[in-house]
């Protein structure tokens, strides 16, 4: 049988999700103006998309703060549900998340595309215990309308409830999590320690440039440094270094160089996730990004969106760009050092964190 899947949140990269579904959208949700393709109903309220489209798959695609309640609505209308990143703002609403699932049945995928690409696949395989560092960086360029697009754009908190657009946790999250998913690969364990420094270059609430050093339970170290105050672009690197040498992954193109390798060539092929999912529906394929292998995600997430974590310094620089910050970027993942170490003029004392856990 078809399965009927639905979409929740149709507006922005909601769009994107729109093209994917095709021909099996039923029904689309949002509290902004859409229009829908022909024969497909819309709604503002997505209890009455539940109610009267009836269907199998739901597609959540919302600020990160409305989350759980959506998907627990979704999971009582008994459907399986693909979650935007990131998937929820605390470890708590993780487990009622995780929870709801178990209990009613249904499977829940996270949107962490990069996460269901051979290239990936492939990275993963190469990684194993003598692996002494990993590393993720980025430079990418985000002018004001960015934080224009919407209410909670560059927010901590909308009504009293966390919102999740620091640049760690919501525009370069996929690194954030490509490079805790190799952790977990290379046997490393769950991230004990955050240390971390954040950086703005306008006037938001949240990190638009940071440097977080997570130590894991085997005493592995990743250094994440990423900025969307940019220089030159930088797509994004996981880079894994150990005894074997180097392998590195930039996860946005599928470009992959592994130990020995001159230098990184695309690696084709990616499985939708959405796909996936209904593949696991029909022939109980494993989910690509099941909710419970985002839990280390969610652990830092949480550490980084605390209310006493220290505001983000304000770097006062003309034109939103950070001089030297690629420079910048790259001699920190290759030191596995902070700029306050470094002797960055800029730099703040880190805020470090003991991680739980989970």
């Amino acid at each position: 049988m078809t399965a009927r899947v639905a979409l929740i949140g149709a507006n922005g990269h909601g769009r994107w999700h729109r093209r994917s579904i095709g021909d099996l959208l039923v029904g689309l949700a949002d509290v902004q103006p859409i229009t829908p393709p022909p024969d497909v109903p819309a709604f503002t309220d997505h209890r009455a998309l539940l109610a009267e489209t009836r269907p199998d798959v739901v597609v959540i695609c919302t600020p990160p703060h409305t989350h759980l309640p959506i998907a627990l609505d979704a999971l009582d209308a008994g459907c399986d549900l693909l979650l935007e990143k990131p998937p929820v703002t605390s470890l708590a609403a993780h487990h009622t998340l995780a929870d709801a699932a178990a209990r009613a049945g249904r499977a829940c995928q996270v949107g962490f595309q990069a996460l269901g690409s051979r290239a990936w696949t492939r990275f993963r395989a190469a990684l194993d215990p003598s692996l002494t560092a990993l590393t993720a960086v980025a430079s990418w360029k985000r002018d004001d309308a960015y934080y224009a697009r919407a209410p909670w754009a560059g927010r901590r908190t909308v009504a009293g409830r966390p919102v999740v657009d620091g640049v760690l946790v919501n525009p370069l999250a996929h690194a954030v999590m490509q490079a805790l998913a190799s952790g977990t690969a290379a046997g490393a364990g769950r991230p004990r320690l955050l240390e971390v420094e954040r950086y703005r270059v306008r006037p938001i609430e949240v990190e638009d440039t940071a440097f977080a050093r997570i130590t894991f339970e085997t005493g592995l170290t990743l250094l994440v440094a990423v900025t969307l105050a940019g220089e030159d672009f930088i797509a994004g690197e996981i880079e894994a270094r150990g005894p074997f040498g180097r392998a590195l992954l930039e996860y946005p193109t599928d470009r992959l160089a592994l130990p020995g390798d001159p230098a990184p060539v695309e690696v084709p092929g990616r499985t939708d996730l959405l796909t996936n999912l209904l593949d696991h529906r029909t022939t109980g394929a494993p989910l690509l990004v099941p909710l419970e292998s985002t839990i280390d995600f969610t652990t830092v997430l949480e550490a980084l969106t605390l209310p006493d974590t220290p505001a983000p310094q304000l770097i006062d620089v003309p034109d939103r760009t950070i001089p030297g910050i690629n420079a910048l970027l790259r001699l920190s993942a290759d030191t596995l050092s902070l700029p306050s170490e470094l002797g960055v003029p800029w730099a703040a004392k880190p805020d470090r964190r003991r991680l739980p856990a989970g």
